[in-house]
């Protein structure tokens, strides 16, 4: 276990809020860094990927910063933007 691990199970023991709100705001995280990476991946710039998607590099960077609030349409769009699909589970 790395000091990150170590620093988050010593957190969440002794915050409950902190317990109860670290999945969603990891969740969040994670999606956005995964866009970010396939964007990277296809060696696409924000502004390459906002002019497919007919917006502003500002709204990619909100995107991949903040992907707490990000419609499933708007998901799809980014994804086969940069050359991808999104494939969602229920768990």
């Amino acid at each position: 276990m790395d000091d990150l691990e170590k620093y988050i199970e010593k957190r969440k023991k002794t915050r409950p809020d902190f317990a109860e709100n670290f999945e969603v705001g990891y969740n969040d995280f994670k999606i956005g860094l995964l866009l970010k990476q396939a964007r990277i991946d296809a060696g696409l710039t924000q502004d390459e990927v906002a002019q497919k998607l007919h917006t502003k590099k500002s709204a990619i960077s909100r995107i991949e910063n903040h992907a707490d609030d990000i419609k499933l349409s708007t998901l799809k769009k980014f994804a086969s933007a940069v050359g991808k699909e999104i494939n969602l589970q229920v768990i």
